[in-house]
């Protein structure tokens, strides 16, 4: 079977248009990714601790994804007014379509719900840091009762670099001990991104019941 892949992107709007960023991305730019072909999980996410301030994730059915027609009908000649003029205001934007390198077929929430999703970031590393960022994910996160489940994932950026992307869902908010970043021995000089987010919701269905 062939590795599932990831569409991942980040972004904050400036304070003038926070209202308006969030019923863009709700109404029009989430939902024609949610319901694309080849898309199989999709999730919004809202940061505690780090910046950007907003997460999205997408797990696809195979790399290819994002180059098929479905993809093309959606992405970027085919953006509305509405997403031009949103993309070029948000700051923090970093987009990286991936494949799963570790364990190669999981998605998101496989194991349940997750509390936290850690966002690690592993910029212009090589393709050869990924055994060493493996050995390290699984010293701070394999085997503990806190941990759903962690992936990696690896992004050849336009610019010709290479990032490696690990997503650990935890179902408490532990990010591990001080000085944790050492069990990734020399790919931790890599590391140029670690935060924490929880999953983003409009509104919990109920919770403002309409007036009889």
């Amino acid at each position: 079977m062939s590795a599932l892949g990831l569409l991942l992107a980040t972004m904050e709007p400036p304070p003038a248009i926070e209202e308006e960023f969030q019923d863009w991305y709700d109404t029009e730019h989430f939902p024609e990714r949610q319901d694309c072909e080849g898309f199989l999980t999709a999730g919004r996410y809202i940061c505690l601790d780090g910046w950007p301030k907003y997460l999205a994730l997408y797990d696809l059915a195979d790399t290819n994804v994002l180059q098929g027609p479905a993809y093309a009908a959606i992405a970027v000649h085919r953006y509305s007014p509405w997403t031009h003029r949103i993309m070029a205001k948000v700051w923090g934007q970093y987009r990286a379509d991936a494949r799963q390198v570790y364990p190669g077929q999981a998605s998101m929430g496989g194991n349940g719900p997750a509390a936290r999703v850690v966002l690690w970031r592993f910029r212009a590393a090589p393709e050869s840091a990924q055994g060493a960022i493996v050995a390290g994910l699984t010293e701070l996160y394999g085997g503990k009762p806190e941990t759903a489940q962690f992936r990696l994932f690896f992004a050849q950026q336009p610019d010709g670099t290479s990032d490696f992307i690990a997503l650990v869902e935890l179902r408490t908010p532990r990010i591990g001990e001080a000085g944790s970043v050492a069990t990734f021995g020399e790919a931790a000089r890599y590391v140029d991104l670690v935060n924490v987010y929880v999953p983003y919701t409009r509104r919990a269905e109920g919770a403002f019941p309409a007036r009889k």
